[in-house]
Order: structure tokens, then C-alpha cells, then sequence
């Protein structure tokens, strides 16, 4: 690719994903800004999902770092959710490189609409821990079936993930606001993770435009994390 065909789209890509950083870390949701900025620069469907994965797997990185030192987990869950979240996105991303890219795109064209406006009208979180509704085994149950499934949506398509994960946490699991959004964190990272290494494994990575991005992305998750932390629910 030439220099000025590549920083052409580093304009394109790295404010939006850097917004989309910022969004993500305070309320998930920040993938309706980056992915379709990776499609507006002209990247074809599979390289722009696994290009936007690089990204925001680094982004995720910190805000989970930033949100565990202010110890919001929900700590006995922690385990299954990650293996679940593991195992379910690396289903869904193989199912991503496995589908024909002309359908994918439309896929996305159809799609990313639709999953704004859910996120427009989602029902607003309550932020109270009602966690002792559930036995401890019914708690569990919930969380690793929550991290199962949205993982394999985050391996496979990812906008809206970190939305959906907090409002399942909260609605379906009872999780206060803080503690659904360290939980959220710790799920959507082992679920970039591994759509990200089965990406990068496959070389549908554009590595020139990811790691730039995942710079700003990085920047973005770090500002919005602080944020989410120092005003709470508000």
C-alpha cells in the first residue's frame, strides 16, 4: 500500500476509533464508530473486522487493567466468563472467516443500522446489586451462558458487545453498574483476545493500520475509563 493511500486512511480511521475507545470504555457500544470507519476507508469485510479486533483488543486491555486496580469484579464468576468468552469468540470468529465476503458485507450494511438503534432505545441500567436474588450456582449459570454467547457475536460481527454485556449483567445477574462494567471489561477483553489470535493466525490483520489505530484506541478507552470510574453511573 503507498504512503499516501495509507495515511489517506489513518485520517479516516484513528479519530473515529479513538471516539469509539472513549465510548467503549464508559458504555460499550464504541464498535459503531470503528468498525464502519475501517469500511469507510475502503477495507473489505474481513479485513476491516479483524483490523477493527487489533484495535480495540488493546483499548479493552488498559480499561480492563484501569477498572481491576479499582477492584469492580464480580470475582467468582471471573474465571468461567473468561473461559466461555474465549470459547465462544473464537467460534464466531471462524464463522467470520468462514462466510463469503459479498454476503458479509451486505451482513454488515443490514446489520449495523439495526444494532444502533437497539443501543439508541436500550433500557437504562439499574445501578443497585441485587446479585442475592440467585444462588450461587444460578448466578454462575447466567454469567458463563452471557460470555458464551455474546462471545461468539463479539468474534464474529463485535458492535454493541460491551452494551449488551452490561445490560445482561445488570438485568439478568443483578451486577450495580461498576461492577457489570469490570466484568463487561474482563469479558470483552478475553473475547477480543481471542478473535484477535485467530485473526492475526489467519493474516487478515492489516498490521500498518492496527497498530496506529490501536494507539488512539488505547488513548480513547484511557479517558473514557477515567471517566466511567470517577462519575459512576452518571
Amino acid at each position: 500500500m503507498e504512503w499516501d493511500e495509507l495515511i489517506r486512511i489513518w485520517i479516516i480511521v484513528c479519530p473515529l476509533v479513538f471516539l469509539g475507545g472513549l465510548i467503549d470504555a464508559v458504555a460499550g457500544g464504541g464498535g459503531l464508530s470503528t468498525l464502519p470507519a475501517y469500511l469507510l476507508a475502503g477495507l473489505p469485510p474481513h479485513l476491516a473486522t479483524a483490523t477493527n479486533k487489533c484495535s480495540s483488543t488493546f483499548g479493552t486491555l488498559l480499561a480492563t487493567v484501569r477498572y481491576l486496580r479499582r477492584g469492580k469484579l464480580h470475582r467468582q464468576s471471573a474465571a468461567l466468563s473468561v473461559a466461555c468468552a474465549l470459547a465462544g469468540s473464537g467460534v464466531g470468529a471462524r464463522l467470520h472467516l468462514w462466510v463469503p465476503e459479498p454476503f458479509l458485507y451486505l451482513f454488515l450494511l443490514a446489520c449495523l443500522p439495526v444494532i444502533a438503534v437497539i443501543l439508541f432505545f436500550r433500557r437504562k441500567a439499574v445501578d443497585e446489586d441485587h446479585t442475592d436474588r440467585y444462588t450461587s450456582a444460578g448466578l454462575l449459570t447466567r454469567v458463563g451462558a452471557i460470555a458464551l454467547v455474546i462471545g461468539c457475536y463479539d468474534g464474529f460481527f463485535g458492535p454493541g458487545t460491551g452494551t449488551f454485556l452490561m445490560l445482561a449483567l445488570t438485568t439478568l445477574c443483578g451486577f450495580d453498574l461498576l461492577t457489570a462494567s469490570g466484568n463487561t471489561k474482563l469479558i470483552n477483553l478475553s473475547s477480543n483476545l481471542a478473535a484477535f489470535v485467530t485473526f492475526a493466525l489467519s493474516g487478515s490483520i492489516l498490521w500498518t493500520l492496527g497498530i496506529p489505530a490501536a494507539l488512539f484506541n488505547i488513548a480513547g478507552n484511557y479517558l473514557g475509563s477515567g471517566l466511567a470510574l470517577r462519575r459512576g453511573a452518571a
